[in-house]
C-alpha cells in the first residue's frame, strides 16, 4: 500500500478527475436510492394495513392524553415511553405529543 509515496504531483493531477467521478457518482446513487427506498418509520404497528390511522373523540381524552410518535409503543397510539429507549439507541430526540386541556 506504499504505492502512493512514488506519485508525482503530475501523477495526482491525473487521478484527481476519476476520484471526483467515482464521489459523483456515489453521492447520486445514494441520493436516488434513499428516495426510492428510504428507511421505514413505524418498524412494527399495523404492518397489514395500508395506512395507520388512529381518531380519539375529544371528549375521551379527559383532562390529559399523551400520544406515540416514535412509533414504538407498546400501547399505540399512547406513549409508554418507549421513545427513551429508541433515543438513547440511535441519538434521536423524539417525544410525545401531549394534549391537555386549559385550566
Amino acid at each position: 500500500m506504499e504505492f502512493y509515496k512514488n506519485l508525482k504531483a503530475s501523477d495526482w493531477a491525473a487521478l484527481l478527475p476519476l476520484g471526483v467521478t467515482c464521489v459523483a457518482v456515489g453521492f447520486g446513487a445514494k441520493i436516488l436510492f434513499d428516495k426510492q427506498f428510504g428507511t421505514p418509520v413505524n418498524p412494527s404497528i399495523r404492518k397489514g394495513e395500508s395506512k395507520v390511522v388512529d381518531s380519539v373523540d375529544i371528549e375521551d381524552l379527559g383532562n390529559k392524553a399523551v400520544f406515540c410518535r416514535c412509533w414504538r409503543s407498546s400501547k399505540f397510539p399512547y406513549c409508554d415511553g418507549s421513545h427513551n429507549q429508541h433515543n438513547n439507541a440511535c441519538g434521536d430526540n423524539v417525544g410525545p405529543l401531549i394534549v391537555k386541556s386549559k385550566e
